[in-house]
């Protein structure tokens, strides 16, 4: 329940804007002029604004800060060549957070709340909207839990955030990835396709591990066997084997990527045969010995597509074939980038216009 739709708007003094180098953003280093605030308390959200961005200030015993209490999404915002901002499916980022506030006992951010926020944001920080090739202004909208309490259940707080910043690319080379059959990132019934902070904070040992040996992301494995494909740190895992694309299915170990989703759409548009299925590790190695395997790619909103070039199985590096003539991932990743700067019709109504 939202008390008023009115948000309360206290703008910046003094823009940063002249500051940053929105030709060449940094990922995640640089943030917009404001951020968007609404507090829940006594069953419904209160208090929504949009105020300069800035620290927050919190009890030692917030807690969030000592059980995870916290879920996030990520989505872009492009400059199209008429100057208009696009959005690309925040309905869908929406819709996901409310999943991921179900599994987390927070409360629900209604969709028209998580919309109108995002909206009006947008509006005030529009200048902060880049418009070079490859850059896009990335948007991070987050819950987490807000009352000073230090027990085992939960909280009665919230705090709902929106936050800004222009981006270039995650991933600026195709990367190398390595097969992860020790450590795990979900298992059955936990929390794997929530956007949480926990599953990122669990993951970083052993991806950092894998970074030391030269290798960008790990491939996670399932935790019952490690022998099938789950996903990467980072993004959603795709394959075209003779020329079917296969994917893990979507589930309580997956995330619902919506970049994956986009592709899966835009593969069966084509007539291309697309696979949701559990795939082995085994079965991928096969297919780049017997070269029946032509492309290996990550999905996900800060990559979009980020190609794979190596993949470590078992103490040995398989070189992946050239990125250039990759004709399915490269076409993917080119079709979205037409949607989302909106130079080709987007036949899905994916763009939300600001």
């Amino acid at each position: 329940m939202v008390e008023t739709m009115d948000i309360r708007i206290e703008k910046n003094s003094k823009s940063k804007l002249q500051q940053v180098d929105l030709e060449n953003p940094v990922f995640g280093k640089v943030y917009s002029d404001h951020m968007f605030i609404a507090d829940y308390e006594n069953g419904e959200w209160k208090d929504l604004r949009i105020v300069p961005y800035g620290d927050l200030q919190i009890s030692p015993a917030n807690t969030t800060l000592h059980y995870a209490s916290t879920i996030f999404e990520g989505l872009k915002a492009y400059r199209d060549r008429n100057g208009e901002i696009l959005v690309f499916r925040p309905e869908a980022n929406a819709k996901r957070l409310i999943k991921s506030a179900e599994r987390m006992c927070m409360p629900p951010v209604p969709e028209a709340l998580f919309m109108q926020s995002m909206t009006e944001l947008l509006k005030l920080d529009k200048d902060w909207v880049p418009s070079a090739p490859g850059t896009s202004l990335y948007i991070r909208p987050f819950q987490m839990a807000m009352d000073p309490y230090i027990g085992i259940k939960p909280s009665q707080t919230y705090s709902f955030f929106i936050i800004t910043g222009p981006v270039g690319a995650y991933y600026s080379q195709p990367v190398k990835v390595k097969v992860e059959k020790h450590y795990t990132r979900a298992a059955a019934g936990g929390t794997g396709f929530a956007k949480t902070g926990g599953n990122y904070a669990a993951a970083l040992y052993p991806a950092v591990k894998a970074q030391k040996e030269g290798y960008d992301q790990l491939i996670w494995t399932d935790a019952k066997e490690h022998a099938y494909v789950e996903e990467s740190g980072t993004m959603n895992l795709l394959f075209v084997i003779d020329d079917v694309l296969v994917t893990a299915p979507a589930g309580d170990t997956i995330l619902n990527g919506i970049t994956r989703d986009s592709i899966l759409t835009l593969a069966r548009d084509q007539g291309m045969k697309v696979e949701e299925r559990r795939i082995s590790i085994k079965e991928i190695v096969q297919a780049i010995e017997q070269g029946r395997l032509q492309e290996a790619f990550g999905a996900g909103t800060a990559a979009t597509v980020a190609q794979i070039k190596t993949l470590h199985n078992d103490g040995i590096d398989y070189e992946l074939p050239d990125v250039a003539g990759r004709k399915y991932s490269n076409q993917f990743l080119d079709t979205l980038n037409k949607i989302r700067y909106g130079e080709i019709e987007d036949k899905h109504g994916w763009v939300y216009k600001i």
